[in-house]
């Protein structure tokens, strides 16, 4: 597994950090992974980059991992935190994307730092809440519905549902993993839970849940208030990525995204899950990133 760096921001907050391949390298990316979870990036997506000779950039939002807490945050809270991060490291421009919960963080980025993202991608990320014409829960598997009401209901549901599932999910192994999902995984998902991947999930699960459920909770509240940016802002080009079989972030989701991002180049694939989507389609999701015009 990759090892962590630690930058301090503006305000003395730690952000902790990975950062792989050359400091030279002409092109970078920079990933925002999913809720909960760390930065940790996956062996095989590092590969993908470094056969293209690009860098990765990732980070563990505040609350997880060793990331101070910003309590409060919104998604758009994610931009300054990018801004110094790009400016720590010399980024002048970016390509960036993101999976799952950090589909949203993503999309912050595209809209409010358009000068410094060149293309962006959101793989399954969730739409805001609420989502007109979107029944938002619809196909959602039953923790995640959970999970959802518990936000919208408030500090006290949500801190109950944490209380009873973080210690599940912050002591995770490769083997349990499966299980711990529960009804957010179907039979496509299910199968790409395996040998490094299974292992890579619960690294980061374990990783970003180690000091608590903080992160994972203001990840929670921030996706059910206004997000701090409107997505018909963005101007840059953004490829929406979804499967139909995804329970954890339903189909409606990635066709609601499409339609409503200006300019968005939609990637709705009936054969993939939440999971395979990126474990099978990483290189391809890549290079359809690289190829969209500056």
């Amino acid at each position: 597994m990759s090892e962590p760096t630690h930058l301090t921001m503006a305000d003395g907050r730690l952000i902790e950090a990975w950062i792989e391949g050359p400091a030279d390298a002409r092109r970078t990316l920079v990933f925002h992974n999913g809720t909960p979870s760390s930065g940790l990036p996956y062996g095989p997506d590092l590969d993908a980059l470094g056969a293209r000779g690009i860098r990765w950039v990732s980070w563990s939002r505040p609350g997880y991992g060793d990331s101070t807490r910003q309590e409060g945050r919104s998604v758009g809270s994610v931009v300054a935190d990018a801004r110094a991060i790009f400016d720590q490291l010399g980024i002048e421009r970016a390509y960036v994307a993101g999976w799952s919960g950090g589909g949203p963080h993503a999309l912050a980025c595209a809209a409010l730092m358009p000068e410094r993202v060149i293309a962006s991608a959101v793989l399954a990320g969730v739409a805001p809440y609420p989502a007109e014409g979107l029944d938002y829960l619809a196909g959602m598997g039953a923790e995640n519905v959970e999970e959802f009401n518990a936000a919208l209901d408030g500090p006290e549901a949500l801190i109950g549902f944490k209380e009873r599932n973080w210690p599940i999910f912050s002591r995770v192994t490769g083997e349990e993993i499966a299980a711990a999902f529960g009804d957010l995984v179907d039979d496509v998902d299910r199968g790409s839970i395996k040998a490094a991947f299974a292992e890579y999930l619960a690294a980061a699960f374990r990783g970003a849940l180690r000091p608590g459920y903080w992160g994972w909770y203001d990840d929670d509240m921030a996706f059910v208030k206004p997000w701090g940016f409107d997505l018909g802002s963005i101007t840059g080009r953004v490829h929406v990525w979804q499967g139909a079989h995804d329970r954890m972030v339903p189909f409606g989701h990635g066709q609601w995204l499409a339609a409503h991002i200006p300019g968005a180049i939609p990637h709705l694939l009936p054969e993939h899950g939440h999971l395979t989507l990126v474990v099978d389609s990483f290189p391809r999701i890549l290079d359809e990133l690289l190829a969209t015009p500056a």
